[in-house]
């Protein structure tokens, strides 16, 4: 209810809405993903450990942007598009949710010590995150875009009244 609750109050607020879906804007988050998880990578391999992090998480936040994209959904909120991957599409966010508090502890708090392993583990995750989520993009179609939205709407407004 908590959840509901809060991506009502993003909807009031016009920063989670439906739109037109986009083809166009999916593919540049497909792109925006892939260069984050590549220059993930060459940090690593530079020892620039809180900023993988940091890009480890981005690559996997841009396929949910992505998804949402393809569906017509805007999401101003990295929470609240989070939440929809579970609550909406069905998908297990545990590793997203997990990949954004390291991001969050990385960048903005300096009491931590990062292992390179940590690093190389948390890649793999994203990497079989965002192979599993591109593949789940790439087989909706126009009724299940059309479901989906459906679905969105209803969801909102179930818990509006």
């Amino acid at each position: 209810m908590k959840k509901m609750n809060f991506l009502i109050r993003l909807k009031n607020e016009e920063k989670l809405s439906l739109i037109e879906p986009s083809e166009e804007i999916k593919e540049s988050y497909f792109e925006k993903s892939e260069s984050n998880l590549s220059s993930a990578k060459i940090l690593l391999k530079n020892d620039k450990l809180e900023e993988a992090v940091a890009l480890t998480y981005y690559s996997m936040y841009n396929l949910v942007i992505a998804l949402l994209f393809k569906v017509g959904i805007k999401s101003e909120n990295h929470t609240a598009s989070i939440i929809l991957l579970d609550e909406l599409f069905g998908i297990d966010n545990s590793d997203i949710k997990y990949a954004k508090k390291e991001r969050i502890d990385k960048q903005y708090y300096t009491d931590f010590n990062i292992k390179k392993e940590e690093v190389i583990e948390a890649i793999g995750v994203a990497e079989n995150f965002n192979s599993d989520l591109f593949d789940f993009v790439s087989r909706l179609n126009m009724n299940d875009v059309g479901r989906l939205r459906e679905k969105f709407n209803n969801l909102l407004l179930s818990f509006e009244l």
